[in-house]
């Protein structure tokens, strides 16, 4: 009784501090006293032989193996009827089995004897250790560099990839598609970024078929000793894209300046790059070096949203006329062409749409009148399948005439005569209403005001939160709203968040007032697109997958520079939507051919038809082919604006 009584009297001091431990919660767990245990002591023992060091080890290892061996060797011996009945011949035996598997030699006779089998052993022990570690070292760093991505690239005829962005995973799928049209190939990426990173990214872009080859490296772009490890001398074209965040410019200048140092003034190698800010375009160009292009992508993607308000609808034609799916432009240069006239070649194609000559020194004319003659060294411009799958005509050909259902289009024309000054009454009626803003904002206002629209900013937070007093209450009174997304960067992580809340607030008013204004919203993740509730008249326009098509468009032609430049200007002659009804009656059944040859005789180029109950265009379709075209249907043409 007296010990539980002086155990029970530290409970009635003054309470302690707790100190961690496995007790119970809310008490203090004393210091324990008891002995370390056997597998304690074999630990710290363990701990004690590793600090040591490798002569430790080894000799601990080896009193291990023998502990096991020579016992396991001497029940082997004894139980054996064959062995020697001597106890020397049975430790001669036991030492010959304990050297065999220890491979020790085995040797027996006079000591100097056995200690010099010992000593070779152990020579060849050592060798054959140290050889086995030195071959799974460099296969083990072998696979490292591998997997690091630092192997060299030893391939001609390639695609180069310098830097990785936002739109590096649209643009290798779109050379992976151009490539596989040739059935043969590999693109190439330099990034300063993880091999299997880029390579996950990248997976969905990989064809299921042919031999194309996508090949991810890393370092850095701005590092001769990076770039000469992807043999830039030996590829068709490299691409260099601008990195996403500041600096972007500086650092595209920069990789200019390594590509040229790595492949050398002389070297025939079409290079493309894009900068963000138009005041770097002069300083990219020189050190590109002559014959590159370098193209303001921030200007490219604010004359794509101001041509998608200038032409409604037309949003997914730029898109599919950039792709490598179906039909894209090709720039022709077959002999015979020299001294023939644009127009008979534009009606002699049977399976592609002519849109224009390229001059031999790369001056694109769209659309040209009929009777331009091609000289030495011109090309055709084509909207085709393939460049190689098209036809000319060997000789001539007299322009067919056109077929009876087409012949009314001139009647049609002339019901609707208004049709061709249409343009010129629409810049002082149409205004825009500007949501949002960014660094293409300006240029954005400015590309209006070249088509005749006036653009008016409004207060976006006052329009999507109460709707109130002011001008962004009342988008139905504007002939286009604009939805610009938000500034990349400085602390905006999703420049696309505005873009969604406003499309919801824009199609909540319509449904309550029933009035519909054609939208055209900026969208820069193509992974949005399906989450923005666009209506029936909104166009989304994912901005940096259209720059991304054009780079790999024009990398493939470096002709296309010059006529995606004309093509997608506010005015001039570019893509352009036109009602069919333009050129022949509602309700005739008439093939794709004569529609064609109509809008020739209209002054512009047909490229396609969107249906009238169908969102996508149907490029370059066959000529052939006859429909009743309807009153909804639209043509799409190359012409003025």
């Amino acid at each position: 009784m007296r010990k539980e009584r002086e155990f029970t009297v530290p409970s009635q001091r003054a309470p302690r501090r707790a100190r961690p431990g496995p007790g119970p919660a809310g008490r203090s767990a004393k210091p324990s006293r008891a002995r370390p245990g056997v597998r304690d002591r074999a630990r710290y023992w363990v701990d004690r032989t590793v600090v040591r060091g490798v002569p430790a080890l080894v000799a601990w290892l080896a009193l291990a193996c023998l502990s096991l061996v020579a016992p396991a060797s001497a029940l082997l011996v004894w139980t054996d009827d064959a062995s020697p009945d001597t106890l020397r011949g049975k430790a001669a035996t036991v030492w010959r089995t304990v050297g065999q598997t220890l491979r020790l030699g085995g040797e027996v006779g006079p000591p100097l004897r056995i200690a010099l089998s010992v000593f070779l052993a152990l020579v060849s022990l050592l060798y054959v250790s140290t050889l086995v570690g030195l071959v799974t070292t460099a296969i083990t760093d072998r696979l490292a560099e591998l997997e690091r991505g630092q192997t060299t690239v030893v391939e001609r005829g390639h695609t180069l990839v310098l830097g990785w962005s936002e739109q590096t995973p649209t643009l290798v799928a779109e050379l992976l598609a151009a490539h596989a049209q040739r059935r043969a190939g590999a693109v190439v990426v330099l990034a300063d970024r993880d091999k299997a990173e880029m390579e996950r990214e990248a997976r969905d872009a990989l064809p299921s078929r042919g031999r194309i080859r996508l090949l991810c490296r890393r370092g850095r772009p701005t590092d001769p000793a990076a770039l000469a490890r992807v043999t830039p001398a030996a590829a068709e074209a490299v691409v260099v894209l601008p990195p996403d965040g500041p600096g972007a410019d500086a650092q595209v200048i920069r990789t200019l300046l390594a590509l040229r140092a790595a492949v050398g003034e002389g070297c025939p190698v079409r290079i493309v790059a894009g900068v963000r800010d138009g005041a770097h375009l002069p300083t990219a160009r020189l050190a590109a070096g002559p014959g590159a292009v370098v193209l303001d992508v921030d200007d490219l993607a604010a004359r794509l949203l101001v041509q998608c308000v200038l032409e409604p609808g037309i949003a997914l034609v730029l898109e599919d006329l950039l792709d490598f799916a179906g039909a894209e432009l090709h720039t022709l240069h077959r002999p015979g062409l020299a001294g023939r006239r644009y127009g008979e070649l534009a009606a002699a194609c049977p399976d592609s749409c002519a849109v224009g000559i390229v001059r031999a020194d790369g001056t694109p004319h769209l659309n040209p009148p009929p009777d331009t003659e091609l000289t030495p060294g011109d090309g055709l411009v084509v909207l085709a399948e393939d460049h190689r799958a098209t036809v000319l005509p060997a000789t001539p050909a007299t322009p067919a005439t056109p077929a009876t259902p087409a012949a009314p289009a001139a009647p049609v024309a002339t019901a609707v005569g208004p049709a061709p000054v249409r343009p010129a009454t629409v810049p002082a009626l149409r205004r825009a209403l500007l949501l949002g803003w960014n660094g293409r904002g300006e240029r954005v206002v400015a590309g209006l005001a070249r088509g005749g629209v006036v653009a008016v900013r409004g207060d976006e937070g006052a329009f999507m939160v109460r709707e109130g007093v002011g001008v962004a209450a009342e988008p139905e009174a504007y002939d286009h709203v604009v939805v610009l997304a938000g500034p990349g960067g400085d602390g905006q992580p999703d420049p696309d968040g505005r873009t969604l809340v406003a499309l919801l607030h824009l199609r909540a008013r319509e449904r309550r007032t029933g009035r519909a204004v054609p939208v055209v919203a900026e969208l820069t993740d193509a992974r949005n697109r399906p989450l923005a509730p666009a209506a029936r008249r909104t166009d989304l326009l994912v901005t940096g997958r259209l720059t991304a098509l054009l780079l790999a468009q024009v990398s493939q032609n470096g002709h296309l520079a010059a006529a995606f430049d004309e093509l997608f200007a506010p005015t001039g002659h570019g893509v352009r939507l036109r009602p069919a009804r333009d050129f022949v009656p509602p309700g005739t059944e008439a093939p794709f051919a004569d529609l064609a040859a109509a809008a020739a005789r209209r002054g512009v180029a047909a490229l396609g038809y969107r249906p009238r109950d169908a969102a996508l265009p149907r490029l370059n379709p066959p000529k052939a082919v006859s429909r009743t075209w309807s009153a909804g249907d639209v043509l799409i043409v190359v012409g003025p604006a």
